[in-house]
């Protein structure tokens, strides 16, 4: 059977090719050879299948066709498979239960796969460095890191990328959608990880645990930064100025300090940021967003450490200490940054003028000296600063409040 070049038509016509032979789901279709090993072949791109039911999945990709659309969010999808894996983000159902330690997965292969981390197998090796992994795919994509290979890129800025998946998530910087909706607060998020973990906040879940200490966390990532407390481990290191990092991705973030790569722009004012993170915090700015309240006084914030910070007023608790002085902190970052105080250690280097600072805001603050850029600006007359703080004194000249000296 051969499947192809017949643009504007539809699926069934196009199987049956103008006669030649039938829709295969009605009756027996004629093959290029029955004893080819993939006798269904895609006369538009020459790619050929063991079962003609791939063949009209692979066709759905040439033609576009989406027949399966969900109700709740308007997404489509080409095959009904997906479609109903789709819906189980709305409903949360999760069918497929593991008998070691009873999570649930919403689709059988992630069951399969997570089955693996109790047996330990990880049969797929990469033959450069040795690592391991559960999947096939997860071994086609490793390797792309030895072979600098990129193959997805977008076509509105020119970013390259080693998964397909990533170009979709990227897109979405750009058409802002944000398809993964929270039915208990309301919230959107652009990738359904970022969904499933906000899902944590309301549920309490912290499935994520520490074997050495029994403590638990709501994401993966904070396990492994965790556990680097342990095993005092740091693999990743800053070949321009020798600094170490837990994760590849606080290696490849704090890269762009030196290389001052400022990746993710805010379509509304123009500015860039190092972090997509402290983007999406940007937005809140235009947006007006507090997705961060306190229970116990009802007051909401734009960042969750402002939630944490301000939640010690009502708490008392600092349970961050210092061996040197004593001093205690409500987070960890002010302790690391307090630390600095008795060590002298100032990490961030101006290179302009080679002038070191101990915090990074206060880098960035410096830097405007040199770019002249003053980012905040007054809604009433027009003038702008390089700091905030600036900006809410000179406010007050306009509510008639003296400003503070």
């Amino acid at each position: 059977m051969q499947l192809g070049n017949y643009p504007g038509k539809k699926l069934d016509e196009s199987i049956q090719g103008g006669g030649r032979c039938k829709n295969p789901k009605e009756t027996t279709v004629q093959q290029t050879s029955p004893n080819e090993e993939k006798p269904y072949k895609c006369l538009d791109c020459g790619k050929s299948f063991r079962v003609s039911t791939f063949l009209i999945r692979h066709w759905r990709t040439h033609t576009g066709e989406k027949s399966y659309q969900c109700i709740d969010c308007g997404r489509s999808f080409g095959e009904k498979s997906s479609f109903i894996v789709h819906q189980r983000l709305h409903t949360g159902e999760r069918p497929y239960k593991c008998l070691q330690c009873g999570r649930s997965f919403s689709q059988s292969s992630n069951l399969t796969v997570h089955q693996i981390t109790h047996t330990g197998e990880r049969p797929y090796k990469c033959q450069e460095c040795g690592k391991s992994f559960l999947e096939s795919s997860s071994l086609i994509k490793h390797r792309r890191i030895h072979t600098g290979d990129k193959p997805y890129k977008c076509l509105e800025c020119g970013k390259s990328f080693i998964q397909k998946s990533n170009l979709t998530i990227h897109h979405r910087v750009h058409t802002r959608e944000r398809p993964f909706k929270c039915l208990t607060c309301g919230k959107s998020f652009i990738q359904h990880s970022m969904f499933i973990k906000h899902q944590r906040i309301h549920t309490g879940d912290k499935p994520y645990k520490c074997l050495d200490c029994g403590k638990s966390f709501v994401v993966r990532t904070k396990l492994t930064r965790h556990q680097a407390i342990h095993t005092g481990d740091r693999p990743f290191k800053c070949l321009e100025c020798g600094k170490s990092f837990i994760q590849k991705s606080n290696l490849t973030i704090h890269q762009r300090v030196h290389t001052r790569e400022r990746p993710f722009k805010c379509l509304t004012c123009g500015k860039s940021f190092i972090q997509h993170s402290m983007f999406i915090k940007h937005q809140r700015i235009h947006t007006g967003d507090k997705p961060y309240k306190c229970l116990d006084c009802g007051k909401s914030f734009v960042v969750r450490t402002n939630l944490t910070r301000h939640q010690a007023i009502h708490t008392g608790d600092r349970p961050f200490k210092c061996p040197e002085c004593g001093k205690s902190f409500i987070q960890k970052s002010y302790l690391t940054i307090h630390q600095r105080v008795h060590t002298g250690e100032r990490p961030f280097k101006c290179v302009e003028c080679g002038k070191s600072f101990s915090q990074s805001s206060h880098l960035t603050q410096h830097g405007r000296i040199h770019t002249g850029e003053r980012p905040y600006k007054c809604l009433e007359c027009g003038e702008s600063f390089n700091r905030s703080s600036k900006l809410t004194k000179h406010q007050k000249i306009h509510k008639g409040e003296r400003p503070s000296k």
